[in-house]
């Protein structure tokens, strides 16, 4: 026979939540892969945008036969009290001499990476981490306001809306091409999450880069 167990609410150490935004990396892309990362400081908020999915519903013999999810789409919002160099050719800008850009010019698709932190009742914000990978995302330009010193001055925040195309994921049977992997350190083996962390970070003896979802999901589950 089954064993059952009675629903309990508000646990000690299951009150968790989710908050913070901080090691911020952008990859720019080179040819569909993502081969070298570089620290995005000054980060301040990255809001995830997902769009479409709406219901088509279809009738017949007077009632509601059926119906049929759209397509979903992806993006979001970056925003940053400043942003790495290389990140001006992703927002349509190209250096023409030393400190002198031009805009308006192609806008090259790059990846990101950004860590939120897990907090719960009894360890704080220090309980864990998710891991969030943004893949084929570009920018739509945007708007900035300078304004003068007062006695009360601010930093400029840029805000870089962002929409993203999909790429495939085949190590997965059914599973359809994604634009966002999301990695959860208190569930995930922390010997793999460490494996991640020094491909997405970097080392001593190799690059910063974004792998691609296959090679994530490769080695989580090998």
């Amino acid at each position: 026979m089954a064993e059952h167990k009675k629903l309990v609410w508000d646990a000690v150490g299951e009150k968790r939540y989710e908050t913070g935004t901080d090691r911020g990396v952008l990859y720019p892309q080179v040819s569909g892969a993502y081969p070298k990362g570089v620290a995005w400081s000054g980060l301040i908020s990255v809001t995830l945008s997902p769009s479409g999915g709406d219901e088509n519903a279809f009738y017949a013999d007077n009632i509601k036969y059926g119906s049929i999810r759209g397509a979903e789409d992806f993006g979001g919002t970056i925003t940053s009290y400043y942003y790495p160099d290389e990140f001006a050719a992703c927002d349509g800008s190209t250096s023409v001499a030393t400190g002198v850009t031009i805009s308006q010019q192609k806008r090259t698709p790059f990846g990101m990476c950004y860590r939120s932190l897990i907090g719960n009742d009894a360890d704080g914000i220090g309980h864990g981490y998710t891991l969030h990978l943004i893949y084929n995302a570009t920018v739509s330009p945007s708007e900035r306001e300078y304004q003068t010193v007062n006695d009360s001055p601010e930093g400029i925040e840029f805000s870089h809306e962002f929409s993203t195309t999909p790429v495939g994921v085949t190590k997965v049977e059914g599973a359809k091409p994604t634009a966002l992997l999301e990695i959860d350190s208190t569930v995930v083996d922390a010997e793999k999450l460490k494996q991640l962390e020094t491909i997405l970070y970097g080392s001593d003896s190799a690059d910063a880069r974004l792998p691609l979802p296959d090679e994530v999901i490769q080695l989580f589950k090998g």
